[in-house]
């Protein structure tokens, strides 16, 4: 992990819908259908550690469907650790709730999710995202997430990596 004192510093990697490939730092498509960690209207990045997982997460339902693999170089701050159990204690958090696969059809039904209630508690506390394992299907317990509900304005910084501004011509 590169979490030190709340502060992720390292690579990120987005598996990204060739719609959003323009606008990598949008956020627009996790406000649209919303997500474990928001509720539809916020916008949010999903970014993995590592570029399999981001692959993961992009492909959870049906077949894979054509992705932009993108990569970034991150200094953000403050990230919560969701890998510290008291410090899930204190929100009324278990690692069984975060993994609730139920998320999504709670919020199909306009019900509360338990997660994006945790991730609004988060946002108001001042953290700008959290790092969580994956659940995407065949993701092992070491494949790791950083969900970001701010990345500019104090933040830190978040630069995509396309030294040849290849997004821009997609």
């Amino acid at each position: 992990m590169r979490l030190r004192h709340g502060r992720y510093t390292g690579p990120l990697f987005r598996a990204l819908n060739p719609v959003y490939a323009r606008t990598p730092l949008s956020g627009h498509g996790a406000a649209l259908f919303g997500g474990r960690f928001n509720p539809k209207g916020t916008p949010a990045l999903y970014t993995a550690l590592d570029p399999a997982t981001a692959l993961r997460e992009a492909h959870q339902v049906g077949s894979l469907q054509p992705t932009i693999l993108v990569s970034y170089t991150a200094d953000l701050g403050p990230i919560f650790d969701t890998g510290d159990e008291l410090a899930l204690k204190r929100y009324g958090v278990t690692p069984a709730l975060l993994a609730d696969a139920a998320w999504r059809s709670r919020m199909l039904d306009h019900q509360t999710v338990p997660t994006q209630d945790l991730a609004r508690r988060l946002s108001a506390d001042g953290f700008n995202g959290l790092l969580v394992r994956s659940f995407a299907k065949g993701a092992a317990a070491s494949d790791m997430n950083l969900v970001l509900w701010a990345w500019t304005d104090g933040a830190g910084s978040l630069i995509v990596v396309d030294d040849e501004d290849r997004l821009s011509r997609m």
